[in-house]
């Protein structure tokens, strides 16, 4: 999947903010995004925050047998992956040429650098030597990923520990952390990459730049150094010609960022260790900040509750009394009362309740004498007694008392049901002569036409 181009406005509007020495992220020109270290529970594994680019190192070894050319050094290899979940424009299972380009650098800047002693890695010359492996994962992609993953390289073999092996004769006897402690790695240096995007030919410089600011910039320079300002390796990329006093400013610059960064790393590194010596928890799960959605845990703090009781009776006697009022009900209607202020009570209006009653009881009585006079109904009250009606022919009801069966019949389906009040439903069916008159005209007609066609 290709990455989405930038429109034109968002090109001109970051050139147009660059050259007025703004950033989008409200950083200055020569500002660092922050970096944030963090340790797995295992030696060797850490992970590298850099703004949003995030990188997931980790570090491991195996005996293996040396190169034949040098039999007394250990072997060093890296592997940066780029992964479809770090940005979806990275292709799985495919080289690509970022990802060649990011790796080569990285070899020149660690393994190229001697920073760390090969030759204290060879266990029996000429036959066994450590095999010391880097990976690096991009877990999300915001731009610099080869500061980010320098970074988490070299504090990943900072942080490495081996198992400690030892040799009688031909033998090699390789002990387990319960054994022996591990042993870390010998490290002359730390040598950390540091990016700087030009833009408008060499015009505008900007350090540590970002996605969209490394979507438009015309070039790029990756300088390689130490904490003693000595420079491990420098890249080029974009085909722009640098002055030689560009080279030697980005050079000074890189050699005060370097300084900060290593400062940041070695104490990350003490800090880890000292959480280790104590017995204390630490991993990745452990160093989520508690302000997060994710985490599940709050600080403590110490309340000092000896003096409570002395404070709560000085609160109770400079506060002040309260009001000796007396409130008295208010009876709105009977049955209801009302004390202190506050809304009348609409639950109270029993008059208009029985207003609403004695107007639903007119309306009643207007259908009541509409079905009189359109179904031939008789109505009449009873009294205590229940209103019950009859049916008799097509359209006729006939009041009975609430003693009497109920009879329920149909004009035209001869289906009468009498309901009695102590016995069960029962269905008679049965055929009233208003069914036969009706049905009667139905089949004189026809057989009138019979005889007239017969006749014709």
């Amino acid at each position: 999947m290709k990455e989405t181009p930038l429109s034109n406005c968002e090109r001109l509007f970051l050139l147009r903010a660059i050259e007025e020495k703004k950033r989008l992220d409200g950083r200055q020109t020569y500002d660092y995004r922050n970096i944030r270290i963090s340790f797995g529970t295992d030696y060797g594994c850490c992970m590298v925050e850099l703004g949003k680019t995030r990188v997931l190192g980790q570090v491991s070894c195996e005996l293996v047998s040396p190169k034949l050319n040098r039999a007394t050094e250990g072997i060093l290899f890296f592997n940066l992956e780029l992964s479809q979940m770090a940005a979806p424009a990275f292709e799985p299972g495919r080289q690509s040429d970022l990802l060649v380009k990011l790796n080569r650098l990285l070899e020149r800047c660690l393994r190229n650098s001697k920073c760390i002693d090969t030759e204290s890695l060879c266990v029996v010359a000429g036959e066994k030597v450590w095999q010391i492996r880097v990976d690096l994962h991009l877990l999300n992609h915001d731009g610099n990923i080869i500061d980010a993953a320098s970074i988490a390289a070299i504090v990943a073999l900072c942080h490495f520990r081996r198992p400690d092996v030892s040799v009688q004769g031909d033998e090699i006897t390789l002990y387990t952390p319960e054994e022996r402690d591990p042993v870390p790695l010998s490290i002359h240096h730390m040598p950390i990459c540091v990016s700087f995007a030009f833009f408008q030919q060499g015009t505008y410089l900007l350090v540590d730049p970002n996605e969209r600011e490394e979507r438009v910039m015309d070039g790029l320079l990756v300088i390689a150094m130490n904490k003693h300002r000595e420079i491990c390796t420098i890249q080029s990329s974009g085909g722009i010609m640098l002055l030689k006093d560009q080279v030697l400013r980005c050079s000074k610059i890189a050699g005060v960022k370097v300084a900060e960064i290593t400062e940041l790393i070695l104490k990350a590194l003490e800090n880890e260790q000292k959480v280790r010596k104590e017995g204390g928890k630490f991993g990745f799960a452990e160093s989520i900040a508690n302000q997060r959605i994710t985490a599940f845990k709050m600080e403590k703090a110490p309340i000092d509750t000896s003096d409570v009781e002395e404070k709560a009776e000085e609160i109770i006697a400079e506060a002040e009394p309260p009001s000796e009022v007396v409130s008295t009900p208010v009876l709105w209607t009977p049955g209801t009362a009302q004390i202190g202020e506050g809304v009348e009570n609409s639950w109270g209006d029993l008059e208009d309740s029985e207003k609403e009653d004695d107007e639903g009881g007119g309306d009643e009585a207007i259908i009541l004498d509409s079905i009189k006079m359109d179904t031939g109904v008789e109505v009449s009250d009873i009294g205590s007694q229940e209103m019950v009606f009859h049916h008799v022919g097509q359209a006729g009801l006939e009041l009975l008392t609430s003693d009497a069966p109920i009879i329920l019949s149909d004009s035209e389906e001869e289906e009468m049901i009498i309901l009695e009040p102590d016995k069960n439903p029962k269905k008679i069916r049965t055929q009233t002569t208003s069914a036969k008159q009706e049905k009667a005209p139905s089949k004189k007609p026809v057989k009138r036409r019979k005889k007239k066609r017969a006749a014709n």
